[in-house]
């Protein structure tokens, strides 16, 4: 959303009171300014859907034991930690980054894990790697989704909701995503999954998916 510069003349003590307040919440006095005049005019900024959409986000995945989720309030990202059954259960943290978006893209999906096992990598980049064949088979044309690996980082697109929806609905999907996505990977790894059998529990989740991402 493009933003201009405005000058306004304001009481001193509120200005006062609201550098408290922003300074509070972690953000600026021009973003609470934004904030406060939206909700009066009740339109919601793409900062308060984001903030909206992780709320959401981080009630529906709190109850799992599975992932356990981080965003602190006007931010624009979000973070999941998860830990493998593998040995000294390394941990995987999924950052979720939301923004305005485009046509294309709504934000990204990054996957980092550290490991010193070869076995483990090896294991993961595979994985990666049959996400995106899976994926790039089965998903919709459209819209293009970006995928990038580097090392011990994997990195996808999230993109536009297939239909407008809500914040709950949004959050809803991402949800549903991240979680198959962290417990076929847990199973590729631990050798109780084939590449056919992620494929299939992938597919058969995809087609009851209210919203793609």
């Amino acid at each position: 959303m493009k933003k201009t510069l405005y000058s306004l003349m304001l009481n001193e003590e509120v200005v006062r009171e609201v550098d408290v307040l922003a300074h509070r919440l972690g953000t600026s006095r021009s973003n609470l300014i934004n904030q406060i005049l939206a909700e009066y005019v009740n339109y919601t900024t793409p900062e308060r859907r984001i903030n909206d959409i992780f709320s959401a986000l981080e009630q529906l995945i709190s109850p799992s034991r599975e992932l356990v989720p981080f965003f602190s309030p006007n931010s624009s990202t979000m973070s999941l930690k998860s830990s493998l059954q593998y040995k000294y259960r390394p941990t995987v943290k999924y950052e979720l980054e939301l923004h305005g978006g485009d046509e294309n893209s709504i934000g990204e999906l990054t996957v980092l894990f550290r490991t010193q096992s070869e076995a483990l990598i090896r294991a993961m980049t595979e994985f990666f790697r049959l996400w995106k064949r899976i994926e790039d088979t089965h998903l919709p044309a459209g819209t293009e989704r970006q995928y990038a690996l580097y090392d011990g980082k994997f990195v996808r697109s999230i993109a536009p909701p297939t239909k407008d929806c809500t914040a709950d609905e949004l959050a809803q999907a991402i949800s549903e995503y991240i979680q198959l996505f962290d417990r076929l990977m847990k199973g590729y790894v631990s050798g109780e999954l084939d590449a056919r059998a992620i494929e299939r529990e992938w597919f058969t989740q995809m087609r009851r998916a209210a919203v793609l991402i």
